[in-house]
Formats: structure tokens, C-alpha cells, sequence
């Protein structure tokens, strides 16, 4: 089975992403993983702290999960699969390419904003020639219906 992986956080671009993957292996008898990365600078250590910040930060990524996660239960039938880590995400999604063969595509969404930097896709992009998959890179202005024809 071929799991399309695609990266899980606060951004616009992230939705076309999540749509894109599910839609594509709902198509061709795929699987999604969603990574969520939290990274160094959210969890504060020192007297106890870090555990009740690292607590809160899992209990967010769950809830925007399990968004995503009903719609692609219900709609393209797809039952996505939630990895969290913690540390530099780039570094997090690669190591996990690395880990898991089955990765067959990274989906990661394009911020329409060009003035906008995108740290993790930079970093894709300069290993891509090493990477273990390709990626697919969704633009966030793309329709849903557009997205419906292509996949």
C-alpha cells in the first residue's frame, strides 16, 4: 500500500495538502499519514513545565487531526494515520521519510503569498535528489473541484 505523507499544521496552505493526499489515496487504495512536528521553541523546560506545555501542544495537534481526519473518514473514505514529534521539522520529516518505506508521496501545500517563506519546503527542495519519494507540491489557491478533476 502506498501512504501519502503530508505535514499537519496552523497554515491555509495545509488544508489543499490534506485534501490532496486523501483524495489520492482514496483514488489508487492509498494511505495518509499526517506528521505533526512541535517544535523546540513551543516547549519551555524547567520545574515541570515542559511536560504540561508538551501535553497542551499534543492535545492541539489532536484536535486539528481529528478535523481532517472526519472529513477524510466520510468523504474520500480514507482512515489517516497521526504521527507527532517533537524537534526541527524538516529534520522530523525527513528522518521519517527515512523510516518508513512506504511513503510513496509527500504532499506539501504552497503559500500563495510570495513574499512568504516556507522553511520546510526549502529544505525538501534542496534534498530532493536524495529523497526516498517524490513530493507533490499543492498550491493553496487551487479549487476544490480542481482538485477533485486532477486527483
Amino acid at each position: 500500500m502506498r501512504k501519502f505523507l503530508v505535514m499537519l499544521d496552523d497554515s491555509r496552505e495545509c488544508l489543499n495538502a490534506m485534501r490532496f493526499a486523501a483524495m489520492r489515496a482514496s483514488n489508487s487504495g492509498g494511505a495518509v499519514t499526517v506528521l505533526a512536528v512541535i517544535p523546540p521553541n513551543e516547549i519551555q523546560h524547567g520545574f515541570g513545565v515542559a511536560e504540561v506545555m508538551r501535553a497542551e501542544a499534543y492535545e492541539r495537534i489532536e484536535a486539528h487531526f481529528e478535523v481532517f481526519a472526519k472529513w477524510m473518514r466520510m468523504r474520500p473514505k480514507v482512515e489517516p494515520e497521526l504521527i507527532v514529534r517533537e524537534g526541527d521539522p524538516a529534520e522530523q520529516l525527513l528522518a521519517y521519510l527515512n523510516e518508513d518505506p512506504e511513503v510513496g508521496i509527500v504532499a506539501i501545500g504552497l503559500n500563495p503569498d510570495k513574499s512568504a517563506q516556507n522553511p520546510l519546503l526549502a529544505r525538501l527542495l534542496r534534498e530532493a535528489a536524495t529523497l526516498p519519494c517524490p513530493i507533490t507540491i499543492v498550491p493553496a489557491d487551487i479549487s476544490k473541484e480542481r482538485l477533485e478533476a486532477i486527483t
